[in-house]
């Protein structure tokens, strides 16, 4: 469909549209892989689907670039599901509804899923249209957001035979990525008693319109955490007051900052009383992230629950749990500009009898990943949780001497009239475990601009797709040249 009167700008619209189409989050990629697999042998690509649904399809090169060096493009298929607050979606049911605008790409009340849905739907257009290339690999990974467990799945032989690497999954048309920071999913459990209520009063306390965003891009902001900040206002009213927790709940993924949280409870503290505390508690939120975090709402209502609260034990457990848990920069790097190690309090979830309170670590620093580990083991213990750490990712150590990097920037400078930023950056991406499976893969990573990703304010600058397109579609032509 001509949008845009654009070939380039319409066909990776095209295909990001079939993505945007299919519910796919983390976990739950089984139709959008199948869809990719069909989509790509339509294509006529020879495609493999493998054990855990990542796709991997082969080109082969053009005639006379037969022993030119193979190059792989990689984008992941799963997305941050996240929706407005009182907007109705299931993400594993309904599609991504696109609101097209003259400069922006965004979504009817959810995210975009532009992470990474636009670099994979860049690639299959790359695929289909780059005339001059030696032999051409597309891989499109599972479970990035979640843990990256797709990646650690693939095999080892589909980069052994590979020299250069596009991981497509940047955010910023005009930066270059040559290292990112490693990171480990911490999730604490613990299953909870109930008892009945003493206090008669009950209410619902919420603090939402915080601007939450990516905890590895936007980390350094130095924005509010909406579940940390309700944690601080419920130890406020066990100060002034008895505080019977019924639930808690806050954020949308262990890699999002909690832009929402609630809480029910029961107290013996009037309405009155209770509203002069959460000014306060909002006031202080004001005073520590006013700057960057103008519009957070903390709000009392009075309301009717059946459900008995958790025991005094238990809640005081989970509140020091909340409280003690870093969440936010925790070291800037020593070697460049930037944050080099951060940790952020993604989500609590409190179903029936049972809380769960995600926790993500990142660094540049692979043994600071490591104490956070630590860390969690000694919290766990200190609060009676459980914790479930998992397979830290490794940080991606930026190579000096990339010639891939070398090429496209000066590609991308003669396109553009303008220098690409070359960094290193402060999330993870894939390019971490391709570098464990061949540490001789030269790996950069680019993408177009994306703005607000993992939140329902996420929207794709149109503009900077046919750039983008242009200067990996010259690089892979100029790879094809180094016979």
């Amino acid at each position: 469909m001509k949008r845009y009167n654009n070939a380039i700008l319409d066909g990776v619209l095209e295909e990001f549209e079939g993505l945007a189409a299919i519910p796919r989050p983390s976990g739950h990629e089984k139709a959008v892989s199948d869809y990719l697999k069909q989509r790509l042998e339509t294509l006529g690509f020879s495609v493999v689907q493998d054990d855990v649904y990542n796709i991997i399809a082969d080109k082969p090169a053009t005639k006379g670039y037969e022993k030119s060096p193979r190059t792989i493009l990689q984008g992941h298929m799963d997305m941050v599901c996240v929706a407005q607050p009182g907007y109705a979606y299931t993400p594993e049911q309904d599609p991504i509804r696109l609101v097209y605008g003259e400069q922006y790409l965004e979504a009817k009340g959810t995210s975009l899923g532009a992470d990474d849905g636009i670099g994979v739907a860049a690639a299959i257009y790359l695929m289909q249209t780059v005339k001059e290339h030696g032999p051409l690999r597309f891989i499109v990974t599972v479970d990035e957001e979640r843990g990256m467990t797709g990646t650690m799945a693939l095999s080892e032989k589909y980069f052994a035979d590979a020299n250069f690497l596009i991981n497509c999954d940047s955010e910023n048309y005009d930066e270059l990525t040559i290292g990112s920071a490693g990171g480990v999913d911490i999730e604490f459990t613990r299953e909870l008693s109930r008892t009945a209520p003493a206090q008669k009063n009950c209410y619902r306390i919420t603090v939402n319109g915080l601007r939450g965003g990516h905890s590895g891009e936007r980390i350094g902001d130095g924005r509010g955490n909406a579940i940390r900040t309700l944690a601080l206002a419920l130890f406020s009213i066990q100060d002034h007051g008895t505080l019977e927790l019924i639930s808690i709940r806050g954020g949308t993924a262990r890699n999002a900052i909690p832009s929402a949280s609630e809480a029910v409870i029961r107290t013996n503290l009037s309405e009155e009383d209770l509203r002069a505390i959460i000014d306060e508690q909002k006031m202080r939120f004001l005073h520590s992230y006013g700057n960057v975090d103008p519009n957070v709402r903390m709000e009392v209502q009075t309301i009717n629950v059946d459900q008995n609260p958790i025991k005094a034990g238990d809640t005081m457990r989970l509140l020091r749990l909340l409280v003690m848990l870093h969440t936010g920069v925790f070291s800037m790097s020593s070697v460049a500009s930037g944050v080099e190690t951060s940790a952020n309090l993604g989500r609590v979830d409190m179903n029936g009898e049972r809380v769960a309170v995600q926790f993500y670590p990142r660094s540049e620093i692979d043994e600071k990943t490591e104490e956070f580990c630590l860390l969690a083991k000694q919290l766990a213990a200190l609060t009676g949780f459980s914790a479930n750490i998992g397979v830290p990712s490794p940080a991606w150590k930026a190579n000096p001497n990339s010639r891939l990097a070398h090429l496209m920037a000066g590609i991308f400078k003669k396109q553009n009239g303008k220098s690409m930023k070359i960094e290193t950056i402060h999330a993870g991406l894939e390019c971490s475990w391709h570098a464990r499976k061949n540490p001789e893969l030269d790996m950069v990573s680019v993408g177009v601009t994306t703005e607000n990703i993992h939140s329902p304010q996420e929207r794709l600058v149109l503009a900077t797709i046919e750039p983008q397109v242009k200067m990996i579609a010259e690089a892979i032509k100029k790879i094809a040249q180094m016979v």
